[in-house]
């Protein structure tokens, strides 16, 4: 075996390395003052792996037999998805080291490290086995994660829900795979050879099947609907800072590995059998995610409904199935990590100092006592609704973009593609309604008890900051867009 070419796992060793780092200096820390350090100390040698991983070249070639790959695309979305954890390290620094938490705030790190590093081996994945593979590495932690306030049945409450789908997920998953295996004749789980099998066949019974199971297994992971359900009670029943890790960094990896399975392994039967399933499953991801937002006086649970609805608009650009997809859905998943991390930012802040509730409520008149967190969590809201000129905006005009841009209007599937373009538009102006909510109760509403005027730590004022140059300066800057153009199409 070929031992070098584990040079080209370089991102995956050294989130395992920090792994075992962490690990090390948790088992041999004491309970006391020593595991005080463990915060900042993680937090900077994650903030140091993320540039290295930025500024490491990327791959050309698969190695270990075709199996894994860390092209530029990738290397794009493992960098973004990292900016990402680091925001999150940053917000739940204060949370971690809090009296409940502290003695397990290894665990804490350790338990994400794990689980990015999965997600690192799905977004790189060539071949259905280590998809798999870096797909169960990454859910089996997420249910600890989601049960780590272990003194809160609510908290027990989420992980049984969230471990209990995923497993019957993962199977309907396998069952599809296993369809997979045995429609190609070459008996193969590479992307390649199975796009090479499924080339020019007529599109039977087994595939229509094994497709819908895929769809299935991995819109689990993405909050799609139907297969939803389980994602309001876990986001409620989860502690605020895992809650932020499920929404945005969980679905980033989940989407991007969606459209590198379906656009290699599927692409020659994209207009005859899997676009009309994502047709009929965008249209209702953003529709019933808006409809059910706008019933939610939990903002966790409103955040639930939210980002399955923005799973729609991310779907979009797979649909799309062009070269602009893959740089539109990266793009987009850049602006939702700085938009949605703000807002969950926020709330960890005002939960910590208004005993515990997550209440829409209790934000009435916040703008009179915290009109810093009022003027941040406005600015969020806008670009998670798409109105100009934040980057939200732009990156759903490019999803919007890359839904239409290699369909004809004149032919069917073109008019479905203009005609689903068309529902998400509309849609639009719905979550903006229940954004705007949010906005008329910090600013409008007037409450007997407000808020008390309170300073965040200054590890969430670090977190905010660079979610609100993000929300600003990504939409404004283009070349953001254009880098990341360069990068995945390279």
């Amino acid at each position: 075996m070929d031992y070098s070419q584990f040079w080209a796992m370089m991102p995956e060793l050294i989130i395992l390395g920090l792994f075992f780092i962490v690990f090390i200096l948790d088992v041999f820390s004491k309970d006391g003052s020593n595991k005080k350090f463990l915060t900042p100390v993680s937090t900077i040698l994650f903030g140091l792996a993320t540039v290295a991983i930025w500024v490491l070249p990327a791959g050309t070639e698969a190695v270990f037999g075709g199996m894994y790959i860390n092209d530029a695309a990738c290397k794009a979305i493992k960098a973004i998805l990292n900016i990402g954890v680091f925001i999150v390290f940053l917000q739940s620094a204060k949370w971690v080291d809090s009296d409940e938490v502290a003695i397990r705030k290894g665990e804490f790190y350790e338990l994400m490290l794990a689980t990015l590093f999965g997600m690192y081996l799905m977004i790189s994945a060539r071949h259905l086995l280590l998809f798999v593979i870096g797909l169960e590495t990454a859910s089996l932690p997420l249910a600890a994660m989601v049960a780590f306030n272990k003194k809160h049945y609510e908290s027990h409450e989420a992980a049984i829900k969230y471990i209990l789908t995923a497993v019957f997920s993962s199977a309907i998953l396998l069952m599809g795979l296993s369809f997979v295996y045995a429609f190609s004749g070459e008996g193969s789980l590479y992307f390649e050879d199975i796009r090479n099998s499924v080339t020019g066949q007529a599109n039977s019974g087994l595939m229509i099947c094994a497709l819908a199971f895929v769809i299935a297994g991995i819109g689990f992971k993405l909050s799609l609907v139907p297969f939803h359900l389980w994602t309001a009670d876990t986001y409620q029943g989860a502690p605020t800072a895992i809650t932020a890790y499920l929404s945005v960094i969980s679905k980033g990896a989940a989407a991007f590995t969606f459209f590198v399975i379906f656009v290699q392994a599927f692409g020659t039967l994209y207009e005859g059998v899997w676009e009309w399933m994502m047709y009929a499953v965008i249209i209702a991801t953003i529709t019933i995610g808006n409809i059910f937002a706008i019933r939610q006086k939990n903002l966790k649970r409103f955040m639930a409904f939210s980002s399955i609805s923005q799973a729609g608009y991310i779907m979009l650009a797979v649909v799309g199935n062009s070269a602009m997809s893959v740089s539109a859905l990266t793009y987009y998943v850049l602006i939702y990590v700085v938009a949605n991390l703000s807002v969950f930012t926020i709330i960890s802040s005002i939960e910590e100092h208004n005993n515990g509730t997550v209440q829409m409520d209790s934000y009435n008149g916040l703008y009179k006592t915290n009109p810093r967190l009022a003027f941040l969590m406005t600015l969020a809201l806008f670009s998670l609704g798409g109105i100009p000129p934040f980057a939200g905006m732009f990156s759903k005009f490019f999803v919007f973009m890359a839904a239409v841009g290699t369909h004809d209007i004149h032919t069917t599937l073109g008019a479905w593609a203009y005609g689903v373009v068309f529902i998400a538009l509309v849609n639009t102006v719905i979550s903006l309604y229940y954004y705007l909510l949010i906005v008329k109760a910090m600013f409008i509403k007037h409450s007997d008890n407000p808020l008390p005027t309170f300073q965040s730590a200054c590890s969430t004022k670090l977190a905010l900051a660079i979610c609100t140059v993000g929300i600003v300066a990504f939409g404004i800057c283009s070349f953001v867009f254009d880098w990341i153009s360069v990068a995945v199409n390279a």
